[in-house]
């Protein structure tokens, strides 16, 4: 893999998010120790310079284009990519040269636009109101080992052979995805992508959560939340409103993610009516144990009851928790489901969970 990395020259994948108020202004060095030049493309975003001038394609000596913008030259080469941050949003960059194949080598990340003096809105719109602590990035890429041996090794590959083995969200595949953000095991993938929330209450937890996606492959994603469908509230840094600023946002059981598009949602749990010993005692029967799944630790992931909440009743033998507090795993993945596998094996690749704590909360351990 290649990649684009903080000062120093660590490898991360994706690329560090980079997160900026709209109006700033925005400096982005560049130094390639590739072999050849690279450089980096930001759609959506107006005016970019390069070294003081405006970023331009370039051109070989028989006027093919080689790059969509100005490079860094190869084994130790820079430039610098000034620009004014534009509409709040959320925006891929990548590279802008050979991208067919550097992109496939991970050379992209995500830059989020926040609007000025409103952290806790995706846009402009007040009704783009989120929860700050609830604010998730979903970058979604393939990986065609094939192509990266040649690489390696120097050769050339043909890419009308191309085929995607390994699906990822934030450079991870499940189960890695739903390790914590910055995981000592997994250095050079910092980005989790396990959702966690509570259910809607107007007193107690009024705002939804934010899942901002964005493809960095050749095909369309369509990612699937299980339990739960979502707000899509923009695409491609455009709030989803009509010529008269009327509210265009719908919600949908399925976030169909195009090549190169970011799509923004809100999530909000609704969990009107659970269980209560006194008030709605409702049985329910604890499955038996080759119908659960336990581990990996002593846990089941079944809460014993269809409400939220309830931790009490028989356990299978040898196990002494079940889950933390009460709360709800639910799949998130995406629906073609070749994309949820690791190399064909399935429950792999393109996949997550949502963790839904009960309405209280979970009191801390």
């Amino acid at each position: 893999m290649w990649s684009f990395g903080n000062s120093g020259g660590v490898f991360q994948l994706p690329g560090p998010t980079l997160c900026v108020e709209s109006g700033a202004k925005v400096t982005v060095a560049l130094h390639n120790a590739l072999p050849e030049p690279t450089s980096i493309i930001f759609p959506g975003q107006p005016q970019v310079l390069a070294g003081g001038q405006p970023a331009q394609p370039e051109n070989d000596a028989t006027g093919n284009l080689t790059s969509l913008t100005t490079t860094a030259a190869p084994n130790g080469g820079s430039t610098t990519y000034t620009f004014t941050a534009g509409a709040p949003g959320t925006y891929l960059y990548q590279s802008g040269t050979d991208v067919q194949k550097q992109q496939q080598m991970g050379l992209f990340g995500a830059l989020v636009v926040r609007p000025k003096g409103h952290p806790d809105q995706e846009n402009e719109r007040a009704d783009s109101l989120f929860d700050p602590a609830r604010e998730y990035l979903y970058m979604l890429s393939e990986v065609d080992p094939d192509a990266h041996l040649a690489v390696e090794r120097g050769r050339g590959y043909d890419w009308t052979k191309y085929k995607a083995r390994y699906f990822m969200i934030n450079g991870r595949s499940m189960p890695d995805t739903i390790a914590p953000n910055r995981a000592a095991w997994l250095p050079n993938q910092p980005y989790g992508s396990l959702i966690h929330i509570r259910p809607y209450d107007a007193a107690t937890n009024p705002r939804s959560a934010l899942i901002r996606y964005l493809n960095a492959g050749v095909t369309s994603y369509p990612f699937h939340p299980h339990g739960s469908d979502e707000q899509l509230i923009a695409r491609d840094g455009h709030p989803a409103q009509g010529p008269a600023g009327q509210d265009l946002s719908y919600s949908n059981f399925l976030i169909d993610v195009a090549p190169g598009q970011t799509v923004d949602t809100l999530m909000t749990w609704r969990d009107s009516e659970h269980w209560d010993p006194v008030t709605n005692p409702i049985p329910v029967q604890l499955p038996q144990l080759q119908d659960q799944v336990v581990g990996p630790g002593t846990e089941t992931w079944f809460s014993e009851n269809p409400y939220l909440g309830y931790t009490g009743g028989q356990l299978p033998p040898g196990v002494v928790q079940n889950n933390q507090c009460g709360e709800y795993y639910h799949v998130a993945h995406s629906h073609a489901l070749e994309q949820s596998t690791n190399y064909g094996a399935s429950f792999g690749g393109m996949m997550t969970l949502i963790r839904i704590d009960p309405p209280v909360g979970c009191p801390a351990p």
